[in-house]
């Protein structure tokens, strides 16, 4: 399946040479770390991991005692997208490529064991394509994402936000059978 096409990843690879490009997770590794605080999950996948940035700012925080999965198509050493108790998916869902999008929810509610932390923009990015486009591919409201999210998860939590620009975080778990 499909979730990045190799042109986009490409481009991918690129931004990520850009030290100010992937920095969002850091802004949100207190809530990450509150989460993991209260579950007590065993593995955690970092997906859209970039340069793993939320796991050196939850190892800042003094968060341990989960095995830390990193994935992100631009960085292959990472290897596949590992099955977690927590999966967070960090400033990501917004640069997928729209056709792209299912197959990455899919993707992201095959490895989602027991809850996902997503944080979505949901307006324009400062950062731009090489073609001129802007970085965030999808710009939905909230309304458009949580009734998205909700055919692939359960959607437990939705909360607005104004990190780094409009957007949401959302809280799902396994879509009920």
């Amino acid at each position: 399946m499909e979730t990045i096409s190799r042109q986009y990843l490409a481009e991918q690879v690129k931004l990520h040479e850009n030290p100010s490009y992937g920095i969002s997770s850091i802004g949100f590794a207190p809530l990450v770390a509150d989460i993991i605080n209260h579950m007590s999950p065993q593995t955690v996948t970092d997906y859209g991991a970039g340069k793993c940035h939320l796991k050196k700012t939850l190892d800042s925080l003094g968060v341990d005692g989960y095995q830390y999965q990193p994935f992100d198509p631009a960085f292959p050493e990472y290897g596949l997208a590992l099955v977690a108790d927590l999966v967070c998916c960090i400033d990501v869902l917004e640069h997928i490529e729209p056709h792209l999008l299912d197959n990455v929810l899919s993707d992201l509610a095959r490895i989602t064991k027991k809850i996902g932390f997503f944080s979505i923009h949901t307006g324009p990015a400062l950062k731009h394509l090489s073609d001129g486009r802007n970085a965030h591919l999808i710009q939905k409201p909230e309304a458009w994402w949580e009734a998205k999210l909700n055919n692939f998860f359960t959607v437990g939590h939705l909360e607005k936000h104004e990190h780094l620009g409009s957007g949401c975080s959302v809280v799902v778990g396994p879509k009920s059978s």
